[in-house]
């Protein structure tokens, strides 16, 4: 969807730029990636008083990636979520699709079309991906001694899939589900020396919010994936891997992101069993 497309590439300039950014400017940046449904209805006011600077800051921070204030700011957002499909539940986004193309589609298109979005998307991914901080996020997997996983909503069947191959590779998993409300119960024995695995995009759920919060304050290791630097997760995480999930049909791909926890999965199996195979080669020669 071209008009969500805008948003996304604000956030990456704002997350590509955001060292460069003054402090106020970057509290705005921040408020900015976390808030994005809120910012079809806030009032430059509202904005100013949630990040404790003036008006005229948030000005500022408009005019700084080229809009001529915060109206013109604002429009990419209410551009972006005029029909209601990023907070749409799943029947009103289907709506959404048969308004936008009345001549009935078949199937098969339906499903090209959406193929053809994933396959550009993970084309995105291998041309974005940090290369460093890739191999850092295995050599924390490695190192860890438990590896908590926490993904909600639409990013547990991630979540899920990564607990269940990490469970292959003799390593200590636990998965947070949250089964029963007691995510809070599940992560209790998190502490130092474990790395939780954080999967969260916008608008970020709560639950992982907490889980990584808690883990700072337990002085584990949160290796996030999540869709920008200044997301809540990333900027407590000792590693940050980004994906942007493509769009279609008013519904975000997980191909994307289910392709990055896959390769992190395979990379620190490879890793695992080679440093065992030469272990029991010099055990064989000893």
């Amino acid at each position: 969807m071209e008009q969500d497309s805008g948003v996304e590439d604000l956030i990456q300039r704002v997350s590509h730029e955001y060292d460069d950014l003054s402090k106020q400017l970057k509290v705005i940046a921040q408020y900015i990636t976390e808030n994005r449904q809120q910012m079809v209805v806030v009032r430059i006011l509202d904005v100013a008083t949630a990040c404790g600077v003036q008006p005229s800051a948030v000005v500022r921070f408009a005019q700084r990636f080229g809009f001529s204030g915060f109206s013109e700011l604002q429009a990419v957002f209410r551009d972006a979520y005029a029909s209601g499909a990023t907070a749409a539940g799943y029947q009103q986004r289907i709506q959404a699709v048969i308004s936008e193309h009345p001549a009935q589609m078949g199937s098969v298109e339906l499903a090209h079309g959406f193929m053809r979005t994933c396959q550009a998307g993970i084309a995105t991914l291998n041309e974005e991906l940090d290369d460093r901080a890739f191999e850092r996020a295995v050599n924390l997997l490695q190192d860890a001694q438990h590896i908590y996983i926490m993904g909600v909503r639409r990013m547990f069947p991630v979540a899920s899939y990564l607990s269940y191959a990490l469970l292959h590779t003799r390593k200590r998993v636990i998965m947070i589900d949250g089964l029963g409300g007691l995510f809070k119960e599940q992560i209790e024995g998190l502490s130092k020396g474990d790395v939780l695995i954080a999967i969260s995009m916008a608008p970020y759920g709560t639950e992982t919010r907490y889980c990584t919060d808690l883990a700072i304050e337990r002085e584990a290791t949160v290796l996030a994936i999540t869709d920008s630097s200044l997301s809540p997760i990333a900027r407590a995480a000792a590693v940050t891997l980004t994906v942007h999930e493509s769009e279609a049909y008013f519904f975000r791909a997980l191909a994307s992101t289910m392709c990055l926890a896959q390769s992190l999965f395979i990379a620190l199996a490879y890793r695992l069993e080679l440093k065992m195979e030469r272990s029991d080669n010099r055990l064989a020669h000893d």
